[in-house]
């Protein structure tokens, strides 16, 4: 008998980033991570950002994604985000840099509004920075 796989798609505005059969999706959401596994029950959740772990026959592979819904339905996991990068798409120096950057200013404001976009922005950062290191051996 066949193993069961999950089918998972990651679909961003302007691509498919993703569409492949997996054993096991693991992501982040807003109430905490959460695996997905063939025969899961059929649902939704919200994204936070954060690294989707996909693992597959061929071992595991992480993606950097950057909030959304997931919806999971006859094994299939459903991901709409605003964006999603793979680690070799991803230029660490510069997510680095806009760590320190980031990090700098929000020392400095005081608008509320500023502080919130500038949160936003860090957290874009940190998930690049996680995703890039921990994929340094990984091939996509």
């Amino acid at each position: 008998m066949a193993e069961k796989k999950l089918r998972l798609r990651i679909l961003t505005p302007s691509e498919t980033k993703v569409d492949e059969d997996a054993k096991m999706v693991i992501m982040r959401c807003t109430t905490g991570s959460m695996g997905v596994l063939p025969g899961h029950e059929a649902r939704s959740a919200v994204l936070e950002y954060g690294p989707l772990r996909i693992l597959s026959d061929s071992g595991e592979r992480r993606i950097a994604v950057y909030g959304g819904l997931a919806v999971i339905q006859d094994n299939t996991v459903t991901v709409l985000t605003g964006g999603a990068e793979w680690p070799h798409e991803i230029n660490i120096a510069r997510a680095k840099a806009d760590r320190e950057h980031i990090e700098q200013r929000l020392q400095e404001k005081t608008d509320d509004m500023e502080i919130q976009n500038d949160q936003i922005l860090l957290r874009r950062a940190l998930v690049r920075i996680e995703v890039s290191s921990s994929s340094l051996t990984e091939d996509d």
